[in-house]
């Protein structure tokens, strides 16, 4: 026998004896162990998930995260499709599975000019409602969808994308038939359904610099009123190029001067061509599917799985520089096969955006994001 095979029996019983071989044997850490005493981290489940559809993706859940939010099940058309029917059962099961295992529970939304059914701003003839019409039914919908889940859910995003990115107020319906101050009443309906719960306002291209202002005004005017406001969603929408470092560092500064939680809620990463040259996320757009938008139908190659990791790595470097504010990095989805970036605004696409693949499986970016989370210890 050679001195070579001598040594490995030598090392492999030591191994064995001692079960200390960390490089064998020891997991990968996992995003929420990776960023504890920084900020917590989670990720949006999707209801045919919570309904027990994808078992995998929530076990996954489970081990990586320790925060979730709703895609769509708490918001208005789905809870609350028709003047007298509320639909709880999926918003249920949700609360069940954050509960059981002890996570930080998010509420998403309440007030939002999208998927909410137009009965909400009509009268029984069809006409717009009136100011103090629409005022009693958003209370009733908040108070029965808050109230229903109080002390169980840790925070709420009340309002959602009231800004155009202009730095103007959204002219939806809100606002139209109730005014300027619908914000301020959605955030006062909130509080009196649950006097604990956190409150925020959530918005996308929150790194604008148009919209940084409006969005700070907004927050000071509130908080001048007595008003309870929390935090501040930042959607984090992004691409390979945009934002830039510089506007990141910039938002994060500007914000932190407010005094509220700051939360990336809705981050994803794009990786396919621009097909309108639009940085938003307005989901009512749209655009006609051609072969040069969907370049990665067979999978990523691995140059881009790498351009995506970097991206990845460069935004966290940023977050985690701006920890003592940070309160919250929300993933808008488990797995690219969720993620809502494949069909928006082309149906059919096939994107990247997040840091586990259709198969569940860790891709580059996760481990370029888990290197980050020691950075300024």
């Amino acid at each position: 026998m050679s001195r070579e095979r001598l040594v490995v029996l030598s090392c492999s019983a030591i191994c064995a004896a001692m079960a200390v071989c960390p490089a064998a044997v020891a997991d990968p850490p996992t995003l929420k162990d990776a960023f504890a005493g920084k900020f917590r981290i989670g990720a949006a489940v999707s209801t045919p998930q919570i309904m027990g559809q994808e078992p995998a993706a929530l076990q996954l859940v489970a081990k990586q995260f320790n925060t979730i939010t709703p895609e769509n099940l708490l918001k208005w058309a789905e809870i609350h499709p028709q003047p007298d029917e509320y639909n709880f059962a999926a918003a249920d099961r949700y609360l069940k599975f954050g509960e059981q295992h002890q996570m930080f529970i998010i509420g998403h939304n309440l007030v939002w000019h999208n998927q909410t059914p137009p009965w909400v701003f009509e009268d029984g003839s069809g006409k717009p409602l009136r100011r103090d019409a629409l005022l009693r039914r958003m209370r009733d919908h908040i108070h029965t969808v808050v109230g229903r889940y109080k002390g169980r859910i840790n925070g709420w995003d009340v309002v959602n994308e009231a800004i155009d990115d202009d730095g103007s107020l959204r002219k939806s319906k809100w606002h139209d038939c109730i005014g300027d101050d619908y914000i301020e009443h959605a955030f006062q309906f909130a509080h009196e359904a649950d006097p604990a719960a956190e409150l925020y306002y959530n918005d996308y291209n929150e790194w604008q610099p148009q919209k940084r202002r409006a969005i700070n005004a907004l927050v000071r005017r509130l908080k001048s009123k007595g008003i309870r406001i929390d935090g501040i969603g930042l959607q984090g929408h992004w691409g390979l190029n945009y934002p830039s470092v510089r506007e990141m560092e910039a938002m994060f500064d500007d914000y932190g001067k407010l005094g509220v939680k700051l939360m990336i809620t809705e981050l994803d990463v794009t990786i396919l061509p621009d097909a309108q040259h639009y940085r938003g996320a307005d989901i009512t757009r749209t655009a006609a599917l051609r072969g040069e938008l969907n370049p990665f139908t067979t999978g990523l190659p691995p140059k881009m799985q790498q351009r995506l990791a970097e991206r990845y790595r460069q935004i966290f470097r940023v977050i985690v520089a701006h920890s003592d504010a940070v309160d919250r990095v929300t993933f808008w989805g488990v797995h690219d096969g969720q993620s809502w970036r494949n069909d928006w605004p082309i149906r059919g696409r096939t994107d990247y955006p997040l840091l586990f693949n259709r198969q569940l499986k860790p891709k580059p970016a996760f481990e370029a994001v888990i290197q980050t989370a020691n950075l300024n210890r």
